[in-house]
């Protein structure tokens, strides 16, 4: 199965369209979002074609594949108008050797992660940052902003596909960063 991992959308109609040419380009089987779908929050600018009610339209036509988790710009109000759950503060997805927790990085975080088994992997947007860090009893991986990138990193997302986490910009599909292999 592949996945294709994103977050941060903030309501860019703009982002959004990419992000599913980027889903139908990669063939993925589920897109899980870490949070932050449709408000642009006080702190952000508005992002490029600024439309949560496309963005709803847009990921409303996918919904039977994705996975999702709250993040902090997400209310009650956003789940209302979407067709799949949002309102969840994280997901476990078991692979066998190792647990993926993925949330959006607002409550849990690389400083503040879930007690958690040897090899886990925390998996959270909100920094709008790429990332991969490796620590004692946790790997935190983090695909970038869909919208609102920040530190000059690329509008990007992330693939999981044979236990391989693989980063991309969103503009041109490319490989960016250096995999990160899941130990089994």
């Amino acid at each position: 199965m592949k996945w294709l991992i994103a977050s941060d959308i903030h309501g860019s109609a703009y982002y959004c369209e990419k992000l599913i040419h980027a889903f139908e380009y990669e063939k993925a089987d589920k897109l899980l979002l870490l949070g932050d779908v449709l408000y642009h929050g006080p702190r952000n600018d508005l992002p490029k074609e600024y439309n949560p009610k496309k963005v709803i339209e847009l990921l409303n036509g996918l919904s039977q594949k994705i996975l999702c988790v709250r993040g902090n710009c997400d209310s009650e109000v956003d789940q209302m108008v979407l067709n799949f759950p949002l309102m969840a503060e994280y997901i476990a997805l078991d692979l066998g050797n190792s647990t993926i927790f993925a949330t959006h990085g607002h409550i849990f975080s690389e400083q503040k992660m879930l007690p958690c088994a040897q090899n886990s992997i925390l998996l959270c947007g909100h920094t709008h940052i790429p990332a991969c860090t490796k620590h004692e009893n946790f790997t935190y991986l983090n695909p970038g902003s869909v919208s609102l990138p920040k530190e000059n990193s690329p509008h990007s997302y992330m693939t999981l596909c044979e236990n391989t986490f693989v980063w991309k910009k969103l503009d041109d599909n490319s490989e960016f960063g250096s995999p990160y292999k899941i130990i089994q």
